[in-house]
C-alpha cells in the first residue's frame, strides 16, 4: 500500500481578502439561520391578504378554481357547445 498525498486543486485563495471574508460571513449566517434571501415579505400587503384567504379556503376544504371564469353565454362558448353536440351525434350514428 502506497501513501499518496492529494494536493489542493485550483487557484490559491487569500483568506484575508474582502471576498473571502464575505463568503465566511455568509456561511456563518447560513449556519445560524440568519441569512435572508429573496424579496422581503411586506406584512399587511394586498398580496399577503390574498394568500392568507387562499390558505384559509384550502384549510376549510373549499375547492379552489384556477384561471378566469368561463362566460357560458359568449359567442365562442356557444359555438364550442354546438360543435361538441354535433360530434356526439356523429359518433352515435357511426
Amino acid at each position: 500500500m502506497t501513501n499518496t498525498t492529494q494536493t489542493q486543486l485550483g487557484r490559491p485563495s487569500n483568506p484575508n481578502s474582502v471576498r473571502q471574508i464575505k463568503i465566511q460571513e455568509r456561511l456563518e449566517k447560513k449556519e445560524q439561520g440568519l441569512l435572508k434571501r429573496g424579496r422581503p415579505v411586506i406584512e399587511g400587503s394586498k398580496r399577503q391578504e390574498v394568500l392568507q384567504k387562499r390558505s384559509e379556503k384550502v384549510s376549510n376544504g373549499i375547492e379552489l378554481k384556477k384561471g378566469r371564469p368561463v362566460n357560458v353565454n359568449s359567442k365562442r362558448q356557444i359555438e364550442l357547445a354546438k360543435k361538441s353536440n354535433s360530434d356526439v351525434v356523429e359518433l352515435e350514428r357511426g
